[in-house]
Parts: C-alpha cells; structure tokens; sequence
C-alpha cells in the first residue's frame, strides 16, 4: 500500500502533513486569510505561493501532501511542483473527490463547491486527478462522507474504488459535521468482496471538536490509517482567536497557540498523519514545532475543558465567512 511509506519515514515530523485547502484557491474560510495572503491572489501568485510552501515543508521533514478536487487548483499547482522535482521519490500524494469546485477564482461567489458523491462525478474527477498527477497520486479519497451519504451504499461506486485500488492507490474517505463518528463507522461496514473497502479516514479533530476521537480509535484498531484535518479549527485556535486556555499553555510551554493545539492531536496513539493547513512559511514552521511540545497531564486536562457540543461547533464553522 503506497500510504504506509508514511510508517517507514525517519524525520521527527514525518506524521505532520501539508494541506492545501487554504492556497489552492482565493477564498477559503480560515480566520485570519486576508492578512495571511493579501490582495494578490492571482493563479500565479497562489501558484508561487503553494510552491514555497511545498519547498519549505519537504525541507523541514513533511512528506504527506494532500490536495482536493475542490481545493481550486492545488492538484495541479502540487503537480507542477512534483514535475520540477522528479527525484522526490519519497512523497506521499493524496486528493480527495466528491466536491466540485465554482467559485470561477473569485472570493465571493454563491456556492465555492457542489457536493456529489455519484459515480458520475467520480469518474469525471477520477480522470481530472489522473491527468495532473498521474502515476504520482498514491491515495484516493472520497470528499466529506457523512452518514446519509450515497457514498455509503452504492455497490457501483464501490466497485469503482475497488478497481482503483486493484491498481495500487490507496481508497480513503473524509468526513466532516456533527456525525463524523457514525459516518466512520458506518465506511467501516463497507466491503467489496467481503474485504474492507476503505483503508485510510480523514477527519476533523482539534481541541475544539473531539467527538470524532472513539471512531477514529476504532478505525485505526481496524488497521485504517487516520489523517487529522482541521487540526486549527479554521483559525479560531491560531492567535489571536485562541480561546485563553490555550494562550495560557503556549505561553508555558513558549511555543505558539497552533503547535500546542496540533501537539494536542499528535498525543492521539490513533492519529497517523495530523495535517498543518498553513498559508505561510512562518505558519508552517510554527505548526511544525508541535513535533516536540511535551504536555503535561494538567495542562491537558485544562486543555480538554475547552471541547464544544458538535453541533454547536460545526454551525460556529458553517457561519464563517469565505475570505
């Protein structure tokens, strides 16, 4: 399985991955964006942007990088970067299908992405994806399954996935909302020959939204592979939107609010690969720092307190703005 290479890595952040959620595309909904990218936000610009970040993660050790269709154009900014450095054998791709980006490169369109997790879609996407990153895409992700999904039931897609993976890429699926736990285990009931179809989740999990954590613990125990995303809850645990909790514990620990909460996920023994979604070099590196924040069981504990209702978290993430 081409993902597991992420088992075999060396480097001290090996299990923090880069995505590209935020500079794939002009508008995105972390806190913060508009200072973070300024008013340039051409293709070129974002295109040069994604390159510098992609140059400075793989220097300091990240080799996962994860990418969407619906991520504007961050598969074929990530293909580009791929192109220039061919020697990079020890990259780890994934993207992710099911959503479809319109927002036309603009900031303040209607809708910046349609959900549709039918084969149709899938065969679109599935071609999109391999004309950009070809042989260089190594897991496959069906976009933000929640549990009334037609992912979940459709034998058709299913055996669409299964001949994909026939062909050595890695089958995943992502969940977001308030149901992640009950989307995860309801992916893990899927078969496709009596064998499980689906081998790696990606879900959301910070110290805001927890509720994930026993399914994800499960699907790990299954011998999934678990990638955290949202790991920043959109910003609102970057400075200076923290809440004070986690002010406190960075300034005790003198990192910054983004390594203690990424730290925070990384103690997770479930947790394989927990993505940093930074927009900058400085972003990043400061995210990286989580790799060695060392937290004691009180600052944990105080650190738990801070967990939402999921509902109440995701309808504070569906009210944020586009930026």
């Amino acid at each position: 399985m081409p993902f597991a290479r992420l088992a075999t890595a060396t480097t001290p952040t090996a299990h923090l991955g880069l995505g590209l959620a935020a500079v794939g595309r002009p508008g995105y909904i972390n806190l913060g964006r508009d200072e973070d990218l300024g008013a340039l936000r051409t293709v070129e610009a974002l295109r040069a942007r994604t390159h510098e970040l992609l140059d400075a993660a793989y220097a300091q050790g990240v080799r996962y990088f994860d990418a969407a269709r619906s991520y504007g154009r961050s598969e074929e900014f990530l293909a580009d970067w791929l192109t220039a450095h061919p020697d990079l054998d020890d990259v780890v791709v994934g993207s992710k299908w099911g959503y479809t980006y319109t927002a036309d490169w603009t900031t303040d369109a209607e809708k910046h992405e349609v959900k549709d997790h039918t084969v149709r879609t899938y065969d679109r996407q599935r071609g999109e994806s391999a004309e950009l990153l070809g042989d260089r895409l190594d897991l496959y992700q069906i976009h933000s399954v929640t549990p009334e999904s037609p992912a979940l039931t459709d034998k058709e897609l299913h055996a669409r996935l299964a001949e994909l993976a026939a062909t050595g890429v890695t089958v995943g699926f992502s969940t977001s909302g308030p149901a992640q736990a009950d989307a995860i285990r309801a992916a893990l009931a899927v078969t496709v020959d009596g064998e499980p179809l689906f081998r790696t989740v990606q879900s959301t999990y910070n110290v805001l939204e927890t509720s994930a954590g026993p399914a994800l613990a499960e699907a790990h125990d299954a011998g999934l592979a678990v990638i955290v995303k949202e790991g920043m809850a959109n910003g609102r645990l970057a400075q200076p939107y923290a809440p004070d909790a986690l002010k406190a514990v960075a300034e005790e620990t003198s990192v910054g609010t983004d390594a203690v909460a990424l730290a925070l996920v990384l103690r997770e023994p479930w947790a394989g690969v927990v993505l940093s979604g930074a927009a900058t070099a400085g972003q990043l590196a400061s995210n990286l720092h989580a790799a060695v924040v060392d937290l004691d069981e009180d600052q944990v504990s105080r650190l738990a307190a801070l967990a939402e209702e999921p509902r109440t978290y995701w309808d504070r993430r569906g009210q944020l703005p586009w930026h």
